[in-house]
């Protein structure tokens, strides 16, 4: 009898510990959430967002003041494949400047930028224009030439910023 009472005894106190666990961990969550419940509502959380989104929008709004963009639309030109067989590409393109005159700049040289993007798309076959790093390195190269056009003739004009070409985007890109 004395065996079936210490049996008992055991069993009960097993059950109580596990409810006793259970009961912790509901409160723990439960304190967890009215923390979290007033921060939030304190705006202490809120604030450090509105700020990271205030920061955000300051520096898009930056970017937009210091971008300026022109124009070189519906070139097209001769190219060839690697068999040497020859095809047409059409080509318009956007570009990026941080110089405010950029438009007017272009528009006065466009005889300049075209004779290069002429010579670096001659250069290459229509199989490596059609790859991203094709495009890629033709950005770069588009945007070294273009950036060395307006710094020579502009060269005795200190008021136009030097190397200001930023970004080439395409806009027209067509190799038939």
């Amino acid at each position: 009898m004395a065996d079936e009472n210490e049996e008992v005894t055991q069993k009960s106190s097993g059950k109580g510990l596990i409810v006793v666990l259970i009961v912790l961990v509901v409160l723990l969550f439960a304190a967890v959430g009215v923390g979290g419940y007033l921060l939030l509502s304190s705006g202490v959380l809120n604030g450090q967002q509105q700020l990271q989104n205030q920061n955000q929008t300051t520096t898009e709004k930056a970017d937009a003041k210091d971008s300026y963009k022109a124009s070189i639309n519906d070139l097209v030109l001769n190219i060839t494949n690697a068999k040497g067989r020859e095809k047409l590409m059409k080509l318009s393109f956007a570009i990026k400047s941080t110089e405010p005159t950029i438009e007017s700049l272009v528009e006065e040289y466009k005889p300049e930028i075209v004779d290069a993007v002429i010579a670096q798309v001659s250069s290459r076959s229509s199989e490596e224009l059609l790859t991203v790093g094709g495009k890629a390195l033709l950005k770069e190269e588009l945007m070294d030439d273009i950036n060395s056009i307006l710094n020579e003739v502009s060269a005795e004009n200190d008021d136009i910023q030097k190397n200001s070409i930023k970004q080439i985007l395409f806009t027209s890109f067509v190799i038939k």
